[in-house]
This record gives C-alpha cells, structure tokens and sequence, in this order.
C-alpha cells in the first residue's frame, strides 16, 4: 500500500495500515532524521506535534466553520500521554483524531499514532477561548450534534 502523506486518509486507507477501528480523522507521514534522540528513537516532543497536527487539522476541517467567520483560541487544557512502543527512523506512521465526548467550551480529543500496530495514545482537553483570550466559547448546537453522530461522542453537559 503506499500512503498518502498529509492528506486525509479513507477509511479503507485507515483499514489497510492496520488501524483497527477507522477514525474519523486520519493522517499519514513519515519519521524524520530531527525527530529522533541520542538513542536513535522519535524524542517524545516529536509525537505531541504530530498529535497537534492532526487535532488542529481536526478542527480545521471540522469545526471551524461552526463559528460564522471568528476564529476561537483553541486552548489546550491537559493531556494524557501513553507510550505503547517506540517509534524509529522512517517508519511511516498514522495520526488520527475524534471527539471523545464535550461539555460547553470544551472537547476531549482520543488520538492515537499508528505504524503496523499502536504505538501511542493521547487523551486531550481542548478550551475554546475568545478571540481576545478574556473568555470561552461555547460549542454550538450544530457542532455538538455533529460530534455526537460523526464521532460518537458522549455530550457530558447532562
């Protein structure tokens, strides 16, 4: 199979990689020479980009559009780290991302990095602040509605 670096991938794409379950969204690259340590392993700085690059494209693609035109601060809150496997020198890799479940201003993102098997997951609480960062943003209707059927994620307002 030869992938598709930085461009969405389909879900049969996601399937021939190895990713058990198709998310929602997917993106490919490749292990760079800069992203590796004194042991010759990706540096752990290297899979929160990658998981950022996907989230922000995420959003991007997904979200934004929900906001007539304002652009909402998109505020990390926290993270949760998990290191299944070591990543080495261009091994070809999968990010993906979906929403979890939200509240009013914020979303938890479940993004998992792929490359034959899983080879880390993360856990991340997204704020979306004003564009002036003196505030939140609410989620709108459509856009949790959206997270419900698209992602299957849990609305944790109730």
């Amino acid at each position: 199979m030869e992938l598709r670096y930085h461009t969405p991938l389909s879900l049969e794409e996601q399937r021939a990689f190895g990713l058990d379950t198709p998310q929602t969204l997917a993106m490919a690259d490749r292990v760079r020479f800069a992203e590796l340590d004194s042991q010759n392993h990706v540096n752990n700085k290297a899979y929160l980009s990658w998981f950022e690059a996907v989230r922000v494209s995420y959003f991007d693609r997904f979200c934004l559009g929900h906001f007539n035109g304002v652009r909402p601060r998109i505020l990390l809150h926290s993270v949760h780290l998990r290191y299944v496997r070591e990543m080495l020198r261009d091994e070809d890799y999968v990010a993906t991302a979906r929403v979890a479940a939200f509240r009013q201003t914020s979303f938890t993102m479940d993004q998992q990095l792929w490359s034959g098997d899983l080879r880390a997951r993360m856990s991340a609480v997204v704020v979306l602040g004003t564009p002036d960062g003196e505030g939140r943003i609410a989620l709108p209707d459509p856009l949790r509605a959206q997270f419900v059927e698209m992602d299957r994620a849990l609305d944790e307002t109730a």
